[in-house]
């Protein structure tokens, strides 16, 4: 057993089902989720073969012992995607314990979330866990109709496609937001998530810390399936 073993938290697949024609729930269970801390947006590494850890968002913990997992099937065939698509009922699972800094800051006059069909797993989870009363905005890129997860609607949910003349960030800046900045948690190809920080901070004037970055993938660049 190697020193990653031992960090390991071991689990079963139970189902696998389509969101969407590119994006998989894949819900895994076992006593040994019971307890595991989790915070909305965070993600694990999953071990996708002998020596491979791929990172997936986190759709749903009941804490009891079950976990659902949102994979975005790229195109590109590398070690992540090879596993999301052959993996099956009942075959064992080890992922590392949920981590990562996408996560909720309540104390935010509103939320602000922008990224592309990578992030809205995340995005998805984070909306769910917003109080009630809570201000939200959300952007998504996507590539067609068909990509849309079923996310919970803030006061103010836009999905934008790829195809449209200045991408992502062209979508965010025709965004009405609020005069003082909230926080905004920004999520999917990193060149996009540098533009759209770039825009917040130098076009909209806010601060640097109101500004979560999280690329989940870069174009050409193995290793990020």
């Amino acid at each position: 057993m190697s020193l990653l073993d031992m960090f390991l938290v071991r689990a079963t697949v139970a189902a696998i089902e389509p969101l969407t024609p590119r994006m998989r729930r894949i819900r895994v269970i076992g006593d040994s989720l019971r307890g595991v801390d989790w915070q909305p947006g965070q993600h694990v590494r999953v071990r996708v073969d002998d020596v491979r850890l791929r990172s997936y968002s986190i759709w749903d913990f009941s804490g009891g012992g079950q976990l659902d997992l949102c994979v975005f099937d790229h195109p590109r065939a590398g070690p992540g995607a090879r596993w999301s698509r052959h993996v099956r009922a009942e075959q064992p699972v080890a992922f590392t314990r949920p981590t990562g800094r996408l996560v909720l800051r309540n104390h935010a006059p509103y939320h602000l979330f922008v990224g592309d069909e990578t992030a809205a797993a995340a995005f998805g989870a984070m909306l769910r866990a917003l109080p009630t009363d809570a201000r939200a905005q959300a952007i998504i890129e996507i590539g067609s109709p068909a990509d849309r997860l079923p996310l919970p609607r803030p006061r103010d949910l836009q999905w934008t496609h790829r195809a449209k003349t200045g991408g992502i960030v062209a979508a965010l800046r025709e965004l009405d937001l609020p005069s003082e900045p909230g926080v905004a948690y920004v999520a999917g190809e990193a060149r996009d998530c540098q533009a759209i920080r770039r825009h917040l901070i130098v076009e909209r004037g806010w601060a640097h810390s109101c500004v979560i970055v999280k690329p989940f993938w870069t174009s050409g660049k193995r290793g990020l399936d």
